[in-house]
């Protein structure tokens, strides 16, 4: 079992394709987690991405996109080990410092998926419909 295991989720008011393009991008990476080199073994297109993780942790990230209502619910998953030691074994934390590794992680992942929130509803007000979904005309809806 992984020593930092970080689940998380939001609902943004967007579709999955316009979530999936702020992850298309490796360069938006490096913004995200500047600590770990990631490399794509899946790419679901408007479902998300899979990443084998290095650097400052070792393991795999996840980003799943759900279609749900009139937006997406961006999953995230980190499931990672200190970098190894001598004959590629992990690194052990302390159950402390992994906890605290693991809450940090936590905090990161949130602040992330809060500014995508913020910048891909583009200050929509709560309850309202995206803004694409608002022009359609009552007919369609």
């Amino acid at each position: 079992m992984a020593q930092i295991d970080v689940i998380d989720e939001i609902f943004i008011t967007v579709p999955p394709s316009r979530v999936a393009a702020e992850f298309a991008d490796p360069a938006s990476w490096r913004k995200y987690w500047p600590d770990l080199r990631l490399q794509v073994f899946a790419n679901r297109g408007d479902q998300g991405f899979r990443w084998t993780v290095n650097g400052a942790l070792v393991g795999s990230m996840e980003i799943w996109l759900e279609a749900v209502l009139d937006g997406t619910v961006l999953h995230y998953y980190l499931r990672a080990d200190p970098p190894g030691g001598p004959g590629g074994l992990p690194n052990r934390l302390s159950r402390r410092r992994a906890q605290s590794e693991a809450a940090r992680r936590q905090r990161e992942a949130k602040a992330i998926a809060l500014g995508l929130k913020d910048k891909l509803e583009e200050g929509r007000p709560p309850g309202e419909p995206p803004v694409a979904f608002d022009k359609l005309d009552k007919h369609e809806r």
